[in-house]
């Protein structure tokens, strides 16, 4: 799950990392009023979506950009008027972008450096690992392509913490000089120290500014969680905005499927997530392009794959379907009667192709050729994304 970075920022604030004041604004008239309330001479007016790349960004049809500074009241509600409502494209939005809802109105600081500081899970490594770079401001991907070794990275351990001696380390390779090094130190340990209490995935600083009075500043903040300890927190989960995220994928959690909607024309039903992406791998060897991650898992019923269908055929850009199942725990026979019934409730506007195996497939391959629903059978993966593939390239029924 994601979050906006003004709500980051006050999760952040409550466990002792170094943000700037700040106020989100959903109108003109209240972005003016933010900025007299923080009282300083110049603001940044920042658009809040669940995308990064924003100060690059722009506002389709025009030169605004997604972050702008304000030295006056007038000004932010001129740059609030250009924002609100309006749909910012981004370098991680796609040429689509998404529409500005909401700004946040923050107060300015004297900045000496920028840098970059981020904190992830490393699967390789099997802990968290706090990122550290001299370049920041600048995307990370460009960083890490172009000159990795401005790339710092200190694993440390979930339960013990950053050590001391590893932000000194990173202090003196960042050249932040030692009479700092103190606060580097408080900095570097808020903000892993938060990242674990959160059950974050994603805890992203860019820029890490180090102010002209020598104090560490969060200027933004980029916040993602494990899906899977948000029972932990429910204050965390109240902060969820639907509104910046796919209603597709709201509707398949809702119904208890896995479902990422992709920019392809070739809709996959898969249970599995290992197979699945598989599936879609296969898929784009064989020239197509996967428009979604979904499984359905291991127990899915009728209704479970009739609600996947009706989400796959929702997206307007799929063109054929690859339905592939493994019966291990879930019987083929199953799978074949839900997509017969599935197929009479939602009805299909273009090709299906089926690959089964596993437990009971004769018997559910039967199923199928004897229902009457059009259905491209496929033996095996590969002849399945051949078809399918070859499916998409045709016009529709």
């Amino acid at each position: 799950m994601k979050i906006h970075e003004y709500q980051a920022k006050e999760l952040l604030r409550a466990e002792g990392v170094p943000v700037l004041a700040g106020r989100v604004a959903r109108s003109p008239e209240e972005a003016a009023a933010a900025y007299e309330a923080l009282g300083t001479s110049v603001c940044a007016v920042k658009a809040q979506i669940h995308a990064g790349g924003r100060g690059k960004g722009k506002v389709k049809g025009s030169e605004q950009r997604g972050v702008e500074l304000a030295k006056s009241s007038a000004d932010a509600r001129r740059i609030a008027e250009g924002l609100l409502g309006k749909t910012l494209v981004t370098i991680q939005t796609g040429p689509e972008g998404q529409v500005v809802r909401q700004v946040f109105v923050e107060s300015g600081c004297a900045i000496a450096r920028e840098l970059y500081c981020a904190v992830l899970v490393d699967r390789r490594v099997g802990c968290p690992v706090l990122i550290a770079s001299t370049a920041g401001g600048m995307d990370i991907e460009e960083v890490a392509a172009k000159t990795p070794e401005l790339i710092l990275t200190e694993p440390f351990d979930a339960d013990r913490g950053l050590a001391g001696w590893q932000t000194r380390l990173l202090s003196a390779r960042l050249g932040i000089p030692t009479a700092h090094w103190r606060a580097a130190e408080q900095f570097f340990k808020a903000l892993t120290q938060a990242f674990v209490k959160l059950d974050a995935s994603l805890l992203e600083i860019n820029p890490l500014v180090f102010t002209k009075d020598g104090t560490f500043v969060a200027l933004d903040a980029k916040m993602t969680f494990d899906d899977n300890a948000l029972f932990r927190h429910k204050d965390v989960v109240g902060l969820r905005d639907e509104a910046e995220e796919e209603p597709a994928e709201i509707r398949a959690a809702a119904a208890g499927l896995s479902y990422v909607k992709l920019d392809g024309t070739i809709g996959c039903l898969v249970n599995g997530a290992g197979l699945a992406m598989s599936t879609m791998d296969l898929v784009k060897l064989h020239g197509g392009e996967p428009a979604n991650f979904l499984d359905v898992g291991g127990g899915a019923d009728v209704k479970a794959v009739t609600e996947a269908f009706r989400i796959i055929l929702s997206d307007k850009n799929v063109k054929a379907i690859l339905v592939n199942i493994f019966g291990g725990i879930m019987r083929c026979t199953t799978i074949a009667t839900a997509l017969v019934e599935a197929s009479k409730t939602v009805g299909f506007n273009v090709p299906l192709v089926v690959r089964l195996e596993g437990t009971e497939v004769e018997e559910g391959k039967r199923i199928l050729a004897s229902s009457g629903t059009a259905i491209i059978a496929a033996e095996g993966l590969t002849d399945a994304a051949k078809k399918v593939v070859a499916a998409a390239g045709k016009p529709e029924a």
